[in-house]
Order: C-alpha cells, then sequence, then structure tokens
C-alpha cells in the first residue's frame, strides 16, 4: 500500500483475485478507475472539478464475476456503494421507480457508512455515559445529587448525597469493570425507535421523497416515545453504549460528510444495462421505455444535481460501473449521449473447465471451503480430492456449453445436486470422512450429463 493509505492499482488487483479468477482486464480497468479517484482529491483544486470519472462498461454473460469485481471495490475503497438493476426503472410518467432515487439511497447508505465511523469515534465516551447508566439502575441517584444525573427511581433516598451511597456505587462500579456483574437483571428506558405516526404515500414518481420527509416533520413534532426494558448487564451495556453513541454523534456533521462523500467517491453499480438497450429492430412499444430510462440515466451520469432530503447531491464526480450481457443488444445499440459518458469498454471472458476448477478451490470464500465449513458443523469432514474437483468442474462446463451459459453460478447448482443426499443425511449420520473423488462425481451427475434434456431442467 501507498504511504497515503490508498491502494496502488497492482494492490487492487492482487486483492480481488483473492475472490475474483480470471477477468485481468476488468480488474485493471477498476483498479486505475479508483486510483485516479485518489489522484484527483491530489491535484489543484481549480483543475479537480474539472477532471470526470472515467464510466466503464463491463461486457460478459452472466456468471463471469462483474458484479463480484463491482462489490469487492467498493469494499477496498470504503466509499458508497450501491447495486441497482436498470431493468427495475422506468422512465418519467410510467408507474415504477425513477432513476433520481438510486442517488437517494447511495446518500443514505453514505449516512450509515459515516454515522457508524463518528460512533466508533466517540465510542470511549459513550462507554463511560452508558457505565453511569448502568449504575444508576443498580444503584438509583438519591435526590439533591450532581447535576444532570438520572432522576431518583422508587426507593430512593430523600436526602443529600451521602458518604456511603458513593461509596457503595464505586464498589459496583469496580464489580462491573471487573465482568462480575454480567447476569445481573436490570431495568432500562430506551428511546421508542419504532414509536410515532407511520405514513404511506401512493402516487406519481418523487411523491415517496415527499413522503418521508413529511413524516419526519411529524416525527419531530410529536413528543419522544421511550419504553423500559429488562434485560443483563452484559446485553444492556452494548445495547447503551449504542444509543449513547448515537446521541454525541452530530447529526448535521454527519449529513454533511456523507454528501461530500457520496458526491467525491461514490460508486454505482448499474447491472443489465443491457435490458434498455433499443434494438435494431425499430423503437415501437416497450423499446420507447427503454430509451426512456436510458435519458433519464443521462443526467445523472453527466453530472445534475439531485435533490434528497438530507440536501442537494451534485453527480458530477460519482463512478459508474455498469454491465450487461449484451446477448441480444450491443453497446453501440445504447443511445450516443450515454455510450459518450461510458469511455472504458471491457470485455470479460467467458468461463472454461480450467477457470471453474480454481474458483472451486482457489478464492477466499470458494464453494469448497463453505461446503466443508457448513457439513463439518454437523461432525461431517468432507476431503476433496483434486479429481473430484475437476470432475465437478467439468459437468458445469458441459451444461453450461449444452444449455444457457450462467458461468460460475452453474457450480451452485452442480455442488447442491452433488451434495443434497449428504446434506438431507447429515444429522442421523454418525461422525464420518466423506471423499468427493471423481467416482463418486459420476456416480451421481453422470445419468444427468447423459440425458442432455433432463441436464437443462435438473442443472
Amino acid at each position: 500500500m501507498s504511504a497515503s493509505g490508498q491502494f496502488t492499482p497492482r494492490e487492487i488487483v492482487s486483492e480481488l483475485d483473492r475472490y475474483v479468477i480470471g477477468q485481468r482486464d476488468a480488474k485493471r480497468a477498476v483498479a486505475v478507475a479508483l486510483r485516479n479517484r485518489w489522484r484527483r482529491q491530489q491535484v489543484p483544486e481549480e483543475l479537480r472539478d474539472e477532471i470526470a470519472p472515467k464510466n466503464i462498461i463491463m461486457i460478459g454473460a452472466t456468471g463471469v464475476g462483474k458484479t463480484e469485481i463491482a462489490r469487492r471495490l467498493a469494499k477496498l475503497a470504503q466509499a458508497p456503494f450501491i447495486k441497482v438493476e436498470a431493468s427495475k426503472f422506468t422512465e418519467v410518467g410510467y408507474v415504477g421507480r425513477d432513476v433520481e432515487s438510486i442517488i437517494r439511497d447511495l446518500t443514505e447508505l453514505a449516512i450509515q457508512l459515516v454515522s457508524e465511523e463518528e460512533q466508533r469515534g466517540v465510542r470511549a465516551k459513550a462507554e463511560d455515559r452508558a457505565e453511569e447508566r448502568l449504575l444508576d439502575a443498580l444503584l438509583p441517584r438519591p435526590v439533591g445529587g450532581p447535576v444532570g444525573t438520572a432522576a431518583p427511581m422508587p426507593g430512593a433516598v430523600a436526602d443529600g448525597p451521602s458518604a456511603e451511597s458513593s461509596e457503595t456505587r464505586e464498589k459496583l462500579r469496580k464489580l462491573l469493570r471487573l465482568g462480575e456483574l454480567e447476569d445481573r437483571e436490570v431495568e432500562l428506558e430506551f428511546a421508542d425507535e419504532s414509536g410515532g405516526p407511520s405514513l404511506s404515500i401512493m402516487g406519481p414518481q418523487g411523491v415517496e421523497e415527499m413522503g418521508v420527509q413529511f413524516k419526519d416533520l411529524l416525527s419531530g413534532m410529536m413528543p419522544r416515545q421511550t419504553r423500559r426494558r429488562q434485560m443483563k448487564i452484559a446485553e444492556a451495556r452494548e445495547a447503551l453504549i449504542a444509543e449513547e453513541a448515537i446521541a454525541l454523534v452530530d447529526a448535521d456533521k454527519v449529513k454533511e460528510l456523507a454528501i461530500r462523500r457520496t458526491e467525491q467517491t461514490g460508486i454505482v453499480f448499474i447491472d443489465e444495462i443491457d435490458k434498455v438497450a433499443v434494438g435494431s429492430g425499430g423503437r415501437q412499444g416497450p423499446d420507447v421505455s427503454r430509451e426512456g430510462v436510458q435519458r433519464d440515466l443521462l443526467p445523472i451520469v453527466e453530472g445534475s444535481t439531485v435533490q434528497t432530503k438530507h440536501g442537494p447531491v451534485v453527480t458530477d464526480h460519482i463512478l459508474f460501473v455498469a454491465a450487461g450481457a449484451f446477448h441480444v443488444a450491443k453497446p453501440s445499440d445504447l443511445i450516443p449521449e450515454l455510450q459518450g459518458r461510458f469511455p472504458i469498454r471491457v470485455e470479460l471472458a467467458s468461463l472454461g473447465r480450467e477457470d471453474l476448477v480454481r474458483i472451486l478451490t482457489e478464492p477466499t470464500n470458494s464453494l469448497v471451503r463453505q461446503y466443508t465449513a457448513l457439513l463439518a458443523t454437523e461432525d461431517i469432514e468432507l476431503v476433496f480430492e483434486t479429481s473430484g474437483v475437476e470432475a465437478i468442474a467439468e459437468v458445469a462446463a458441459t451444461v453450461n456449453e449444452r444449455a444457457a451459459d450462467i458461468g460460475a453460478r452453474r457450480l451452485h447448482t452442480v455442488m447442491e445436486r452433488l451434495l443434497e443426499a449428504l446434506s438431507f443425511d447429515a444429522p442421523d449420520l454418525s461422525k464420518q470422512t466423506v471423499v468427493i473423488d471423481e467416482a463418486l462425481v459420476r456416480e451421481r451427475l453422470g445419468d444427468l450429463l447423459d440425458d442432455q434434456d433432463l441436464s437443462q431442467f435438473i442443472l
């Protein structure tokens, strides 16, 4: 990692290699795009606003790693990230979601991200305040105690603070810190997050945002609702820390930082962009709506201001990564203006047998590791031999060739079919070791491969 703490392109690709097999061109493209976000922040301010993000279109069949690359990229960047499907949106005037909701949702994610960071920053102070509330529940402060202390509970002493009560409180504090009171139950008062008025508005696009703002306005006018809960100290401590941390965070600061982060580092992944491309057959029927979605997307991708309940968000420097299989349509079927806003195009290769073998075993979250861990919970030890892994990959590759090519997702269906009986019987079996070799794979899946028609429906 560079001295700045920002990943270099080579380090980004190396990290992506842990989860995505192959697709070197796509990894390099997104690595450079992410590094350019950092580079832009280092240039003089007068030039900074002129540098537009280099948006990317990834072209490839389903299951080759497009979504996984984008998802891992967002984790590396620690940036607000949202994945949407272009086919779920409609143009203005039609029933459905409008494209501006993408930016509103991205801003909400940024609010959550920044709020969690700010809460971690005040955790030490929140822990102190939570400890005082626990002590108040265990030993209510007497009337006349220090300003700002909790109100006395039933049974509290009516006269001023005494040396005896202070001494008792310090003893309880010591026991709390030693963890000797974790199982004791206390009754505490918490803010009731479920309280307040509920409001639903059905109507044209954009009204849902107005409804949320109206609900927030009503909530601010209503008295704060609280509820009492009986819980053990071990559980109560974390709940109190969380509530105190939220109270300590400056909400206005969170909004300001979140909007800035959305504008400067936000990433939007638009999947199925090919579904809104208009084919060469003309522009009748649903094609009109598809082109309308593209035209609605255009100002957001080009750079515009979207109103959210937290304030206006400028989209000029948000990075957009689009992806699609483009089996029927072509990237050139997108409207020219939108094509121009995605200058970088990378094609992801289809996955062959060798790729599927690597996908089964190499990634940190590989299917072999997942199934081994799942069945280990039932005292079943799965041992995948090399021949077994190769046979599983061969079955998946063969079915992908005969039926629809769904890439690595085919491995999930093959593995489920292979281990279905074992997964069902595992709770009733005694501790044992099961070896997955080529013979077992052929025995379980051979008949399906022989019957080409049947394999389409089962695998």
